[in-house]
């Protein structure tokens, strides 16, 4: 993931398994607040109906922003270490 991707209202994956939260690397969610000035994101996780099941503080590198149109051309991704 680069650096400073992420935003408020983003579609997420998580790249972990959250036991603890019985959210499991994969699923989707949504960026809606902003923590730490950027540097920890508050992610909501919603069933097909709209309803939260789960909302939870994520670092950076726990998650992958999601896209849904083609990347640049001049796009280059920074790869992220755990």
């Amino acid at each position: 993931m680069a650096k400073n991707t992420v935003k408020l209202l983003d579609v997420v994956a998580l790249t972990v398994d959250c036991p603890e939260y019985n959210l499991w690397r994969g699923q989707v969610g949504t960026v809606v607040e902003l923590l730490a000035n950027g540097a920890a994101f508050e992610v909501e996780f919603s069933d097909r109906n709209g309803r939260t099941y789960e909302s939870i503080g994520l670092r950076p590198e726990q998650i992958m922003v999601l896209h849904f149109a083609p990347a640049s051309p001049d796009f280059k991704p920074e790869m992220v270490t755990a």
